[in-house]
């Protein structure tokens, strides 16, 4: 079922106040849902290149327990590793044949921490495990059925909504901004959190970014530092911005006792900070309390028939390409899973566009042919998603 309404709730930018966050790809939260990501695609890959199909799988259970460091100015040491576990569920033989989860998780696990840190030498500095047991008898079944068209394997719900806000914008940037900006700069670490908060028409940026130790020479070296990123950070994002825009890093610093923040890896998973799948950024790489949000976490949960991943991405799809396509200002969509009915048959796909009550009429039969679209191509959305098109965080 399709239901389509206006939108009628303030537009997000004509409120008062509005709060984004983004944890950036060292963060240990991010961590934990690219490994566990990582993992099911490598492992999905694996099933398809030797039987032919994906086979039932959800490894969306990791957490990151912090390790112990003595950073300090010019290079401090790792004292203990960051541990990384998965737990979750997965199909170890079949045909008498087995899958070697083991390695799929560790080579898909390190590949990711080499592209993405530095200064991580990940055979010292991490350490990985892994719990994995079969699926329920149910769900597998469930999963196992060789219908042409996957059944759901769970109840839920997911959300998605377009274009992003600007302040959405200036949080997603700046990550990305400073993220890029380690090659050139090499004291800037991989674990950068953003939080934007915007009240009428004043912007405030909070960045926690992790300093390379190594590459500051001292507290005087470290504060020159500091205050040029901010400068930078103020100046790049001024161009685009279009608010009254402050700028601040690291807040937490205790500059008369010398405790700032450096570390050794450019994370503070090495010993300040746990992480966890699912508490980090929803499917467009944003914590956006004031629009709809789901909690599932779509990272490690496999990409046929588990609709807490593909629902998320498909509502944000059919958002983005409702706006882009019908001159619409703003579309939020919802849609909601019945478990063992067919995932491209859900409950209820409710759309609210922003327009005028007249105009809806006009573009109603528009909308219905979009949504129609991307339930049909919902079967074959795990090719994109196996082949690392679709960001989940």
């Amino acid at each position: 079922m399709i239901r389509i309404n206006t939108l009628n709730i303030p537009f997000i930018e004509d409120e008062e106040i509005e709060i984004v966050e983004r944890k950036g790809m060292g963060h240990p939260d991010t961590i934990c849902d690219n490994i566990a990501e990582n993992f099911s695609i490598e492992l999905s890959k694996y099933y398809y290149e030797n039987f032919s199909r994906i086979l039932h799988h959800n490894v969306d259970k990791a957490v990151l327990i912090g390790g112990k460091a003595i950073p300090k100015f010019k290079g401090g040491e790792i004292i203990e590793p960051i541990e990384i576990k998965i737990v979750g569920r997965a199909i170890s033989e079949i045909d008498g044949k087995k899958v070697p989860i083991d390695e799929i998780y560790e080579k898909a696990a390190k590949k990711y921490l080499n592209e993405t840190f530095k200064n991580l030498d990940v055979n010292k500095h991490v350490k990985l495990s892994l719990k994995i047991r079969p699926g329920s008898i149910d769900l597998v079944g469930l999963f196992n059925k060789g219908d042409v068209i996957p059944k759901a394997n769970d109840t839920s719900f997911g959300v998605g909504y377009a274009p992003l806000s600007r302040l959405e914008e200036i949080v997603y940037k700046t990550e990305n901004l400073l993220f890029s900006l380690r090659d050139k700069y090499n004291f800037i670490g991989e674990d950068i959190k953003v939080m934007g908060v915007r009240i009428d028409s004043k912007v405030k940026i909070t960045i926690a970014l992790a300093f390379i130790d190594k590459y500051v020479d001292n507290l005087n070296d470290y504060l020159h530092k500091k205050e040029f990123l901010k400068k930078l950070v103020f100046e790049e994002v001024s161009k685009f911005a279009n608010y009254e825009l402050e700028v601040f890093i690291n807040t937490a610093d205790i500059i008369e006792n010398e405790i700032v923040y450096i570390t050794v890896t450019g994370t503070s998973a090495e010993a300040g900070d746990d992480g966890q799948v699912g508490r980090g950024n929803r499917i467009n790489g944003l914590i956006t309390p004031y629009r709809p949000m789901s909690l599932e976490a779509p990272a490690g949960k496999n990409p046929i028939s588990h609709v807490g991943k593909l629902y998320n991405i498909t509502s944000n799809s059919i958002a983005k390409e409702i706006v882009e396509s019908l001159n619409v200002k703003e579309a939020y969509v919802y849609m909601v899973s019945q478990i063992g009915k067919p995932i491209n048959e859900p409950q209820i796909v409710n759309v609210k566009v922003r327009v005028e009550d007249n105009k809806l009429k006009t573009i109603e039969s528009e909308i219905e042919k979009i949504v129609r679209k991307h339930l049909e191509e919902m079967p074959s959305l795990w090719r994109e998603i196996i082949q690392g098109k679709v960001s989940i965080c």
